[in-house]
């Protein structure tokens, strides 16, 4: 991408260059100082493409100096070509207000090469816009938009070029009304480069669905925040979580799955960040799988009918709570230890109690994201299951 960004650098200041020759050259002839205002803006326009071609190649290097990448430079060009951009506007007013009263000659080929200068600006801007956007770049983007307002502004001349040739000196007014669309342009640009200057927050958007890609996760259980900031047209973002598992390598594990999957779904992020705690539990649920209502422990898992939820205090082993659900998945010919593993991870089940080895299925691997312990028990009434739980001496080992 960083070398198509490059090419593209080069192919906008060959565009740019040929521009101001093509309009420079029918301002020469045909005395229109609105065109001859337009050239000046385009010859602005490769001062600006040559800082854009050098902002993407120095926003990749990293140094001593700069560890953390040069990436912001591509924020600083797009400041620097926002400047141009008014500096041109105020010379196309001054010119249009107090520069000397010249008549315009109109030919027809003339009005076919501004033609030209309008529909090259127009073709290329589009194309330009949508690969800054895909590759999140300030720098393309911002020259996109002046090839748009390049574009408006050659509409403007063609239109006073054409309408003196019918009798009607409007060249001067033509002039002065390219210069709103430049100073709209400019500020634009300025406003996006400061704000990643000062470290304003990604878009909410984006943040949003960075905190849906942690929030699908089963082995986070909260998510406290998730900030983010662009340096060029790269994210940083950080947040902070908890986990179900008071094992670090577990939770390493969790969060390294995560840096990924935010890769995978937000475009351009160079660093993730992630603080993890483990969570406090004052009580654990124990998950049972049951043949029938009246608590017989069922000896496989997805085939269960019933699940017996029960909850302990952790310091004292108190009975805090007991209940039978369903199994909705009993029915499913295909899956359904899957889907029954991801329902005890969202039921909040911290230990499982089997009579089945479910190491190596999908299952376990279900489970254990999701920070779920399981256990093997030959206890055969949920009834038993409870007294052995509530005889246990001290807290019960963290669930990894």
């Amino acid at each position: 991408m960083d070398t198509t960004l490059e090419r593209m650098g080069v192919y906008s200041l060959t565009i740019n260059v040929a521009l101001v020759v093509l309009k420079l050259g029918l301002a020469a002839l045909s005395g229109s100082l609105a065109l001859a205002a337009s050239a000046t803006d385009s010859a602005v326009d490769i001062f600006g493409s040559l800082a854009v071609l050098v902002g993407l190649v120095i926003s990749k290097r990293k140094t001593k100096a700069f560890p953390f990448g040069l990436y912001k430079v591509e924020n600083v060009v797009s400041i620097v070509i926002a400047a141009l951009i008014l500096v041109a506007g105020y010379e196309i007013a001054k010119q249009a207000i107090v520069g000397p009263v010249v008549p315009v000659t109109t030919e027809w080929w003339m009005l076919i090469g501004i033609a030209l200068t309008v529909i090259f600006p127009l073709v290329w801007s589009r194309y330009e816009l949508r690969v800054g956007k895909a590759a999140n770049s300030p720098s393309l983007i911002a020259e996109a938009r002046q090839y748009q307002t390049d574009v408006l502004s050659s509409l403007i001349v063609f239109a006073s070029v054409a309408a003196s040739g019918l009798g009607f000196a409007v060249d001067r007014v033509g002039a002065l009304l390219i210069v709103p669309f430049i100073v709209k342009s400019g500020w634009d640009l300025v406003a996006d480069g400061m704000k990643v200057l000062l470290d304003a927050s990604l878009d909410a958007e984006t943040l949003g669905q960075v905190r849906s890609i942690i929030e699908s996760f089963p082995g986070v259980t909260e998510v406290r925040s998730v900030l983010g900031r662009n340096s060029g047209r790269y994210r940083f973002l950080q947040a902070d979580i908890v986990v179900r598992t008071g094992d670090l390598e577990e939770a390493h594990r969790i969060s390294e799955q995560l840096d990924q999957a935010i890769r995978d779904g937000v475009s351009n992020v160079e660093r993730v960040v992630i603080h993890y705690e483990p969570q406090v539990k004052t009580s654990l649920i124990y998950g049972v799988p049951l043949s029938d209502p009246t608590g017989t422990v069922s000896e496989h898992l997805g085939k269960a009918a019933y699940f017996g939820l029960v909850e302990l205090k952790v310091d004292d082993r108190t009975l805090l709570r007991q209940e039978i659900v369903v199994n909705p998945y009993q029915a499913e010919e295909k899956q359904k230890g899957l889907q029954v593993a991801r329902m005890l991870v969202d039921q909040g089940v911290d230990v499982l109690l089997v009579k089945e080895v479910l190491e190596g299925k999908g299952p376990s691997y279900v489970l254990a994201d999701g920070g779920v312990e399981t256990r093997i028990t030959g206890a055969n009434m949920l009834s038993e299951i409870v007294r052995e739980l509530a005889a246990e001496s001290g807290p019960s080992p963290t669930p990894s």
